[in-house]
C-alpha cells in the first residue's frame, strides 16, 4: 500500500506540474513582450516635429505616436509651402488687377500680337498634358489606395490571428477549470486568474485593432476622396478651358484662370500629401524588414510583440519535457494505476495494459509530433473513454456491475477523466503555445508583407508622387500661359467668335 501511495503522489506530481508551468508561461510571455522593442534607437528618425515647435522627432516608426505621424507628414512641406505661396501670389495678382481697373485700366500688350499662334498652341499643348497627367494620377491614386488597404488588412490579420490563438487558450482553460474544480480548487483559481488576464489582453488588442482600423480608414478615405474630387474637377475645368479657348470667349478667361489657380494650389498640396504617403510607406517597409531580421530589436516590437527566443525555447522545452515524463510515468506504471483505481489482476488482463501516446519522441527530442505514436497507442484524452466501458454508473447495483465486467467505481472514473482530459487539453493548445513562443504567425505575416507587398507599394507611392509633381508643374505653366493670353486680349473689342486679335 505504501508503494501504491508513493506512486499516486508521483503521478499527481507529474500531472499538476504541466498545469503550473502553463500558468507560469503567461506572465513570462507578458514580461518578455513588454521588454521588446528597439532600445538602441538604431532606426530612429530625425525629423522636425510640428507638435514640438519643430524640434527633431528622434523616435521609431510607430503609427500610434502622434509625434511620428506629424514628423512624417511634415516631410511633404515643400508641397504645402508652394501651395500657400501660389495662393498668396494669386491674391496679390488679383488685388493688382482690381486696383488697375479702378484706376482706369490699361491697354493690351501689342508686343504679344505676333505670338498669337504660339500662345494658342502652348495652351493646347499644356492643356492636353494636364488632362493626360490628371488621368494617370487618378488611376495611380486608386491603385495605391488598394495596395495600402491590402497592407492594412495584412497587418490587422496579425492581431486577429493572435486574438484567435488567445481565444483557443482561454476556451481550453475554461474546460480545464470545469474538470479540475472538484479535485483541486486552488489550481482552478489560478487558471481563472490567468483567464481573466488573457481576456483583458484580448480586449486591449481588440481596441487597438478597432482604433487603428478606424483611424486608417478615415485617413485613406480622406486622401482618396481628395484626389478624386480635385482631379475630377480639374479634368472638367480643363475641358471647359478648351471650349472657351476655341470659342474665344474672353470674359470666361478670368473665370478659367481663377479656377485653374485654385486647382493648381490644391495639386501642390496633394503633392506634399503624396510625398508623406511615400515617406510613410518607406518607413513601414523598412520597419518590417528590420523586424524580419531581428524581431526583438525592431521598432515594431511594441506593436507586433515576440518573445525572446532563448526564453521561449526553454519554456516550451520545459513544458514538453514535463508532459513527456508524465506520459512515460503512466505507461511504465499502468498496472499500479489500475490497482489504484480498484482494478483487480483478472480485470487488468481483461482490459489489457494500454499504452498512452507520447507525442514527444524522447527527452533529447522534444519536437511535438503527434503522428509518431504507435498504432496501438491511445491518446491520453481517450483513456477515460476506454475506462468508461468498465465503469459502474449505477448506484446500489455493485454485484450486477461486477457480473457485467463493470468493476471501476464512478468516482475513480470521474477523477481519471478529469486528469486525463486536462492533460489532453494542455497538449491540444501546445502547438498554439509553440507558435506564440516562436512568433511564427507574426514572422510569417511580416515575411509575406516584405516579399509580396513592400515593393509594389513603394513603387506605387513613388509613382503617385512623381505624377502629382509633374501635374502641378504643368498646371503652373498652363496658368502662366492663360495669364499671358489674358494680357494679350486685354482692352480689345469683345468679339465672342473672333479667332484673331484686332487692331486697337
Amino acid at each position: 500500500m505504501t508503494t501504491d501511495s508513493t506512486m499516486l503522489n508521483s503521478t499527481n506530481r507529474f500531472l499538476f506540474l504541466p498545469l503550473f508551468l502553463l500558468l507560469i508561461s503567461i506572465p513570462v510571455f507578458q514580461q518578455t513582450w513588454s521588454a521588446s522593442g528597439s532600445p538602441d534607437g538604431e532606426n530612429s528618425f530625425h525629423r522636425p516635429d510640428p507638435l514640438r515647435h519643430f524640434k527633431d522627432y528622434n523616435g521609431d516608426f510607430d503609427v500610434r505616436n502622434k509625434h511620428y505621424v506629424a514628423s512624417a507628414a511634415f516631410t511633404g512641406v515643400h508641397g504645402y509651402a508652394f501651395a500657400c505661396v501660389w495662393l498668396l501670389c494669386g491674391l496679390v495678382l488679383a488685388i493688382f488687377l482690381i486696383l488697375k481697373c479702378l484706376c482706369g485700366g490699361f491697354a493690351s500688350l501689342n508686343c504679344l500680337d505676333r505670338y498669337h499662334l504660339h500662345i494658342f498652341f502652348l495652351l493646347v499643348f499644356f492643356t492636353s498634358l494636364a488632362i493626360i497627367a490628371s488621368s494617370f494620377v487618378l488611376a495611380t491614386s486608386q491603385k495605391t489606395m488598394r495596395r495600402t488597404e491590402k497592407l492594412k488588412e495584412s497587418v490587422e490579420g496579425i492581431g486577429e490571428d493572435a486574438l484567435r490563438t488567445i481565444g483557443r487558450v482561454i476556451k481550453t482553460m475554461k474546460q480545464m477549470q470545469v474538470l479540475l474544480l472538484p479535485y483541486n480548487p486552488q489550481i482552478c483559481a489560478n487558471l481563472n486568474s490567468t483567464t481573466q488576464d488573457l481576456r483583458t489582453n484580448s480586449r486591449v488588442i481588440r481596441r487597438f485593432i478597432d482604433k487603428s482600423e478606424k483611424s486608417f480608414d478615415q485617413a485613406t478615405h480622406t486622401i482618396n476622396v481628395a484626389h478624386f474630387v480635385v482631379l475630377a474637377v480639374n479634368l472638367v475645368t480643363l475641358f471647359a478651358a478648351i471650349v472657351l479657348m476655341l470659342q474665344y470667349w474672353r470674359p470666361g478667361f478670368i473665370i478659367i484662370i481663377f479656377c485653374l489657380w485654385i486647382l493648381t494650389s490644391l495639386c501642390w498640396f496633394l503633392t506634399g500629401l503624396d510625398f508623406f504617403l511615400r515617406t510613410f510607406a518607406e518607413d513601414a517597409c523598412s520597419a518590417f524588414e528590420d523586424f524580419e531580421e531581428n524581431p526583438q530589436n525592431s521598432s515594431l516590437g511594441s506593436m507586433l510583440p515576440c518573445m525572446n527566443e532563448s526564453v521561449s525555447g526553454n519554456l516550451i522545452a520545459q513544458i514538453g519535457y514535463t508532459i513527456h515524463r508524465f506520459v512515460a510515468e503512466l505507461n511504465s506504471n499502468m498496472s499500479v494505476v489500475y490497482r489504484l483505481l480498484g482494478v483487480s489482476k483478472a480485470n487488468e488482463e481483461l482490459i489489457g495494459v494500454a499504452k498512452i501516446c507520447d507525442p514527444f519522441p524522447g527527452p533529447s527530442n522534444l519536437n511535438y509530433v503527434p503522428q509518431s505514436c504507435p498504432q496501438n497507442a491511445i491518446r491520453i484524452g481517450d483513456l477515460s473513454r476506454i475506462l468508461a466501458k468498465f465503469t459502474c454508473h449505477e448506484e446500489g447495483t455493485g454485484e450486477e456491475c461486477k457480473k457485467e465486467g463493470r468493476f471501476l467505481p464512478k468516482a475513480s472514473y470521474n477523477m481519471a477523466h478529469a486528469y486525463s482530459r486536462s492533460v489532453q487539453d494542455l497538449l491540444d493548445i501546445y502547438p498554439d503555445m509553440q507558435r506564440l513562443s516562436k512568433c511564427t504567425v507574426v514572422k510569417n505575416k511580416v515575411a509575406e508583407i516584405v516579399s509580396k507587398q513592400c515593393r509594389p507599394i513603394r513603387v506605387s507611392t513613388k509613382l503617385l508622387w512623381s505624377l502629382m509633381l509633374s501635374l502641378s508643374i504643368i498646371m503652373v505653366l498652363l496658368v502662366f500661359t492663360w495669364v499671358t493670353k489674358a494680357f494679350q486680349c486685354w482692352g480689345r473689342p469683345l468679339s465672342i467668335y473672333s479667332r484673331t486679335p484686332t487692331s486697337t
